[in-house]
């Protein structure tokens, strides 16, 4: 989360917000998590519906933890509200989305083999996962302390309370599509297998649970994936298919400027004509989630799909400008610039990258130029740390300025 000073904590005592945020993110997480765990009144079994909402934790590999999480008392449809990463965009807060997440119980399943993916299967467990439905379920504990702690990551989301359990019962019946149902039964490549739900439009994070819990590829080679390698994994195995056919498309005819902003991160997209390149900024304001002082990073990708290290925030917002492109039938450079402004105070997982970008390039073009270096200067005026810095300066897009061809500085008249 982002550092704020201790002795403001004490002078504040949660009521007179001297951090400057709406609300007090440690009362607002500590009444959450007390709710959460207030509903358990048998501490031996925690019952409710899980969204679906499942985690493989990476910790131990290859003998790795599950992570079912329950909100306890909450049962139906109302439980889909948990874990809805395309339904909480543009809606929910970002003290809404922590406080749904610290009602959740993290039921963790230890020393699981990633060899055998099919202990979850026959348990109907990684089927839960993958339901279009929530699935009425329980876990059974003989510990007596719930850990009281919400935690965080940069890639998934964040997972409330948690208690090592020794079962997990899936108590009614997972609602798989036809399409996921028949790809579990089929021998193919993972890859194929994540390509063809994407085409047919499976919703994106239940292909990611289901890589992740071994219900894709070859029988005989199936195994666990922790989340967080499934994430990037499916990112790039779809981004691989649609970057090989956008690059067989025309270029665009003019320079494009798109907006959106989401939770305290602010997105501007250029395209321009050329073969495809692309450039990724990242602006971290002072007192956002990892810094104390203005910092910025960047990197840049090539035609053949060659990067300068794998960044998986960059790899969500690439997802969707390539979905884009492939929509229209076109290819084009594309520079991305990511804003992490203070309003940013907990990290709630790469999903909201992906879908911010998704927004912009669906609603909101805010401007189109003849000349790279005037949209390049327009995006400037626009950030919040306009006066702090220069975007032409920044090595990526420096670098792409000096090798665009010259046209692209041309008024085209």
């Amino acid at each position: 989360m982002r550092k704020i000073p201790a002795e403001l904590c004490i002078r504040c005592k949660g009521y007179k917000y001297l951090c400057g945020l709406p609300s007090c993110p440690i009362m607002d997480r500590f009444r959450s998590v007390t709710l959460a765990i207030s509903k358990i009144h048998n501490s031996e079994v925690i019952e409710g519906s899980t969204p679906p909402s499942i985690i493989i934790g990476e910790r131990g590999y290859p003998k790795v933890s599950l992570l079912y999480n329950i909100p306890p008392g909450v049962q139906g449809e109302s439980a889909k509200d948990y874990e809805d990463p395309r339904g909480w965009w543009g809606k929910k807060s970002l003290n809404e989305i922590l406080s749904l997440r610290s009602q959740m119980i993290s039921s963790i399943l230890k020393k699981i083999d990633i060899t055998n993916p099919y202990r979850l299967y026959e348990k109907e467990i990684s089927l839960a996962g993958v339901s279009y439905k929530p699935v009425d379920s329980n876990a059974v504990s003989d510990k007596k302390d719930i850990e009281p702690k919400l935690r965080f990551d940069g890639i998934f989301i964040p997972r409330g309370p948690s208690v090592e359990v020794n079962d997990i019962r899936v108590q009614d019946n997972p609602k798989l599509s036809p399409q996921f149902e028949k790809l579990i039964f089929d021998d193919v490549k993972a890859e194929s297998a994540i390509l063809e739900l994407y085409r047919n439009g499976e919703d994106y994070y239940r292909i990611i649970t289901g890589l992740s819990l071994g219900l894709f590829g070859l029988k005989k080679n199936r195994k666990l994936v922790p989340t967080r390698w499934s994430i990037t994994a499916v990112d790039q195995a779809i981004g691989k298919f649609l970057l090989s056919q956008v690059k067989q498309y025309p270029e665009i005819n003019e320079i494009e400027v798109y907006y959106s902003s989401y939770l305290g991160n602010y997105f501007h997209v250029i395209l321009f004509p050329s073969k495809y390149r692309s450039v990724w900024v990242e602006i971290w304001h002072p007192l956002s989630l990892w810094t104390r002082e203005l910092i910025v990073s960047d990197l840049s990708e090539n035609f053949w799909g060659e990067y300068d290290f794998l960044d998986g925030g960059y790899m969500a917002s690439r997802l969707a400008v390539l979905e884009k492109l492939y929509e229209r039938k076109r290819q084009a450079g594309v520079i991305i610039i990511r804003e992490i402004t203070s309003e940013y105070y907990a990290p709630v997982g790469n999903w909201h990258i992906r879908e911010t970008t998704r927004r912009a390039l669906e609603e909101k073009k805010i401007g189109t130029f003849n000349n790279l270096r005037e949209a390049i200067k327009f995006v400037n005026s626009r950030l919040k740390a306009e006066n702090q810095i220069m975007l032409e300066e920044v090595r990526s897009i420096k670098k792409l300025l000096t090798q665009t061809t010259i046209d692209l500085f041309l008024d085209k008249k």
